[in-house]
């Protein structure tokens, strides 16, 4: 009975955190948005309008978007990325941020071409990876194979990992998507998807 009790509030504990953990994130946001931006137009127009920080907020990110939708926007942005990069620290963090965020975007999915299973770290041995693409350049020139440019991150942090070149002919190429892939991966292989139909043997 304590048994069946206790695995009813893991359960349930496991569903509430990324519900609870997502809006306390979102509130956070929201009131650091209307503390720092409602105290300055506050100041400009003389007097105080509760909200009027999040929707400046929402205006910022719209123009932001907007501006590096074009091509103009986008070397701006390149151009302040150099100048941060001669700042002492600062780049550690800004772009560590940024690979973080790219990762979980959908532009850093695409990054992945498809999840595959190889063997490291030796014979017998299977991990999970992701397909970036073929290698080149002087690496593939320098060696009798065709290789092929496998991520494969680390448990539970997606975000970091290794770079693992394979042959062609040794790579696994499975049926799940890179999402399903991430999900496995983050969950620790608790999290399995699941095999199509057409897929299964028998």
């Amino acid at each position: 009975m304590m048994k069946r009790i206790r695995q009813v509030f893991l359960r349930g504990l496991l569903t509430l955190l990324p519900i609870i953990a997502t809006i306390y994130l979102l509130y956070s946001l929201f009131r650091f948005l209307d503390r720092f931006l409602g105290a300055y137009i506050s100041m400009l127009i003389g007097r105080t309008i509760p909200g009027i920080g999040i929707v400046a907020g929402f205006v910022i990110i719209f123009i932001m978007g907007s501006v590096v939708s074009n091509v103009i926007g986008q070397r701006l942005v390149h151009f302040a990325e150099k100048m941060i990069r001669k700042i002492p620290i600062v780049p550690r963090v800004y772009f560590g941020l940024k690979q973080i965020v790219e990762a979980f975007s959908l532009q850093g999915k695409h990054v992945f071409n498809r999840v595959v299973l190889i063997e490291y770290p030796r014979k017998g041995t299977y991990v999970v990876g992701f397909l970036t693409g073929e290698c080149k350049g002087e690496v593939q020139d320098k060696t009798a194979a065709r290789l092929m440019n496998v991520f494969v991150p680390t448990t539970p942090n997606p975000t970091s990992g290794m770079l693992i070149l394979v042959p062609d002919k040794e790579v696994i190429y499975l049926d799940m998507t890179v999402e399903e892939g991430l999900k496995l991966i983050v969950s620790a292989g608790v999290v399995v998807p699941e095999i199509p139909k057409e897929n299964k043997k028998g």
